[in-house]
């Protein structure tokens, strides 16, 4: 791994290389700041500078992003008074020891009770899933009756794990949502379900493609735009 920089404007942005088999380069900003690379090998530190100057304004967009939602620089202790997001909406973290493992939200408070403070972070996480469960089929519904004039219809909808999408369709009509949606708001899921439909009708990102996504979602490059500050 190596460091390197580049001056935007009044701004040095800093950040570390990676150098990996592939052919593009990959971008990450992470909730304290930090900006990492993953280059294809080949790369030179000229080629990659001007690549992230020219990726700047959306780095520095990030770390806006970050910023105004108060998410923490170090890693997330789920204790009481950490940030947390749920359906786009930010939270107060409160822990309390319960003889039930149980989550509350109401005002701008996130309540966790649990049987031990330490397992706070997995009841949260596990609350998180079952409300991805029941909302994402919510928010798909209507959706999905919208593209039947197109004569497609997914096999199912179902919740993955995913470090690089938001969400994945098949070539059998199985569509993915990651998890970790349920943190955005109800327009960025209802995009990236909207988008994955599209895929049923046109597989690749043709003109076709964003053609259709623009007719059943005007205002999807907003919502897209949103989910792009979000980390991944």
């Amino acid at each position: 791994m190596t460091k390197d920089s580049i001056q935007y404007g009044t701004t040095l942005i800093e950040y570390e290389i990676t150098y990996v088999p592939r052919k593009t380069l990959g971008i990450s900003v992470h909730p304290d700041g930090a900006v990492t690379l993953k280059a294809p090998l080949e790369a030179t530190p000229e080629d990659i500078r001007e690549k992230v100057r020219r990726r700047a304004a959306w780095i520095l967009r990030q770390k806006r992003f970050f910023d105004s939602f108060g998410i923490p620089t170090t890693k997330r202790q789920y204790i009481s008074g950490e940030s947390h997001l749920y359906l786009g909406r930010q939270y107060m973290l409160r822990v309390k020891e319960s003889s039930q493992n149980a989550v509350r939200y109401h005002s701008n408070i996130l309540e966790v009770e649990c049987q031990d403070k330490n397992k706070a972070e997995k009841v949260l996480k596990l609350w998180y899933l079952e409300r991805a469960q029941i909302k994402f089929p919510e928010y798909a519904k209507p959706i999905i009756d919208q593209f039947a004039v197109y004569g497609v219809k997914p096999n199912n909808i179902s919740i993955r794990k995913m470090e690089k999408r938001w969400g994945y369709c098949t070539k059998d009509g199985n569509i993915y949502l990651n998890p970790r949606l349920i943190c955005a708001p109800r327009c960025c899921i209802e995009y990236v379900i909207t988008h994955e439909m599209c895929h049923l009708v046109h597989r690749n990102h043709t003109k076709e493609f964003y053609a259709l996504l623009s007719k059943e979602m005007p205002h999807w490059e907003k919502w897209k735009a949103k989910l792009e500050r979000m980390l991944l």
